[in-house]
């Protein structure tokens, strides 16, 4: 969207070309600070995903905000090779990587920066074994324990064990620990989601305390994300929390009310056709429905009644007034799909443009 679109410094808002993607820069560091608060002081750090923002910019924005582990998580090679070629010293891989072209180029990474990934078979540990002998480099490897999303991972302590001796025994791979993902459904308080983490992440200290019963070091314990970022925190052997959604936040995560709606869609009305509906110049290309229809930002009244290609079609309630020219900020339901539908980021302080950010890796799905 807007592939050559590249306002000033200083450019106010009502003069941006519309659809964009913006960013309210104090509402970006309020929440990177909330990280950083929740953090200091404890063992257990976050791993910020940057599968959420694409932007090395903003990764290292986050690392040097405090609270981290001094790297990010990635869901792609791809991905992966943007951050390390931006600059990120530490890029785990939350996914299992087996194709043989994708293992070699994780190789490759690994001759360039600490390079995890997840893994929960034996037949990819020895791919991704024979990949690092032969480049004479070390991957480190985190086994990856079914939570409930009915994914990946291995099913059970015992077989996590196993995997955890096998991985250990092979050259060129440094095994590192355990990882997990979870969700939660609806709208939970604090109390409720840190019920929710305690069940689901026990699984993953159970195996972690049964490799170690076997001999094997255990430094990393990679789960939680932003739903449970400080309540997964607290819960003892847990070293570092899988968090994205936070950072620009979302409408699926309106119960976390710490954190603010920092990336958004700008929209402008071009048409009120007839009373109670106004039309605006973005639509599915520009902002994602994958979770449910976004939500309009401080407008009480309007909401979204529809989307198409490059329209959002707005209802307008009794009371409420919108005209042509005036502009809509857009709140996705889910931030990652709308963000990998953008080259760029316009960063905004006070209603004027203080920073472009190239979205690096978007479209890596590989």
């Amino acid at each position: 969207m807007n592939e050559h679109y590249r306002p000033e410094p200083g450019t106010p808002m009502e003069d941006l070309d519309t659809p964009c993607l913006v960013i309210d820069m104090d509402d970006l560091d309020h929440n990177m600070d909330v990280i950083a608060d929740t953090y200091k002081g404890k063992s257990t750090k976050l791993r910020g995903h940057s599968k959420n923002h694409k932007t090395p910019a903003i990764a290292h924005r986050q690392i040097r905000r405090g609270g981290t582990v001094g790297g990010v998580c990635a869901a792609k090679v791809s991905e992966a090779e943007v951050m390390v070629h931006g600059g990120i010293s530490s890029v785990f891989i939350t996914s299992e990587i087996v194709e043989p072209m994708k293992i070699e180029r994780l190789a490759a990474l690994a001759d360039q920066a600490e390079m995890l990934v997840a893994c929960d078979q034996s037949s990819n540990a020895r791919d991704l074994s024979k990949a690092a002998q032969a480049r004479g480099v070390e991957i480190s490897v985190v086994i990856e324990l079914e939570t409930g999303l009915a994914r990946c991972g291995v099913r059970d302590t015992d077989s996590g064990v196993a995997l955890a001796k096998e991985i250990s025994a092979l050259p060129g791979l440094r095994f590192r620990g355990v990882m997990s993902h979870q969700t939660i459904p609806d709208m939970p308080d604090r109390e409720d989601r840190a019920v929710e983490a305690a069940r689901t992440i026990k699984g993953v200290i159970d195996l972690k305390n049964a490799i170690e019963g076997e001999g094997i070091l255990i430094d990393i314990v990679s789960t939680g994300e932003t739903w449970s970022y400080d309540v997964a925190a607290d819960i003892p052997g847990v070293t570092e929390i899988q968090g994205g959604s936070y950072l620009m936040m979302e409408t699926h995560y309106s119960y976390m009310t710490e954190f603010h709606y920092a990336g958004k869609i700008l929209t402008t009305i071009i048409s009120t056709p007839r009373p109670g509906v106004a039309i605006g110049d973005a639509g599915v290309r520009a902002v994602s429905s994958l979770s449910g229809m976004p939500t309009v930002f401080e407008r009480p009244g309007v909401t979204v009644a529809a989307l198409d290609s490059d329209h959002a079609v707005f209802k307008l309630e009794s009371g409420a007034s919108l005209k042509v020219g005036d502009q809509v900020l857009l709140i996705p339901a889910q931030q990652d799909a709308m963000v990998s539908r953008w080259d760029r980021f316009i960063g905004l302080r006070k209603g004027k443009v203080e920073v472009v950010w190239d979205i690096t890796a978007r479209g890596c799905h590989n």
